[in-house]
């Protein structure tokens, strides 16, 4: 997977608000909300602190922008499976999508969401409000996605879409702990497969 270079769009400023952005994203990836520090941002940015409040807000105001980047950009997978005619569908669209993003060495590893839902200390307490507020959606539409599939016959009665959700996300966040911990692809693809042998057919 090649890295795509952001375009910058609109009247000129002294530097690219979108490139300055996707690297903001890279250091938060990276290094986590608490460890980037401001010169850690700037120097990545290649801007000067009053450029970034200028253009972006506050530290807080920019991570905000750069998670917005992070969901429309390496989370497109998690819309693309919603889109998929079965249940089992959208779980291994879901799964395989989570490897992808993960593994990817172009990008930092592991899940920048999960990064920051676990994130600790009083500077970190609203972003990991506003990071497991964000799962919460994803995850209610998720659980929609089941609550239909089982209403169409596509899911057995006897199978709790709520608990398939949580058992999903569990798994997605394991991985994503994995993978940032060093698991290669094929330790998660194999992780897949198992998950798939052991989803309750119809």
């Amino acid at each position: 997977m090649e890295a795509v270079q952001p375009v910058c769009k609109g009247r000129p400023r002294e530097f690219c608000t979108d490139r300055a952005l996707a690297a903001a994203l890279r250091i938060f990836w990276s290094k986590g909300y608490e460890g980037a520090s401001m010169t850690d941002l700037t120097e990545a940015m290649g801007i000067t602190k009053p450029s970034l409040y200028a253009a972006f807000g506050n530290k807080e105001a920019l991570f905000h922008k750069a998670l917005d980047l992070y969901e429309a950009e390496k989370l497109a997978y998690i819309r693309e499976a919603m889109e998929q005619p079965t249940a089992r569908g959208v779980v291994e669209h879901l799964l395989r999508g989570a490897v992808d993003a993960q593994t990817n060495h172009l990008e930092p590893q592991g899940c920048l969401g999960v990064i920051h839902s676990v994130a600790c200390g009083a500077e970190a307490e609203s972003i990991k409000a506003a990071v497991v507020a964000r799962r919460a959606s994803a995850q209610a539409a998720l659980l929609a996605r089941f609550e239909r599939a089982q209403a169409e016959g596509d899911l057995r009665e006897d199978v709790e879409p709520e608990g398939l959700t949580n058992l999903l996300y569990a798994l997605l966040q394991g991985m994503a702990v994995q993978a940032g911990s060093g698991a290669t692809r094929e330790d998660l693809l194999r992780l897949v497969d198992t998950s798939l042998a052991m989803f309750p057919a119809r």
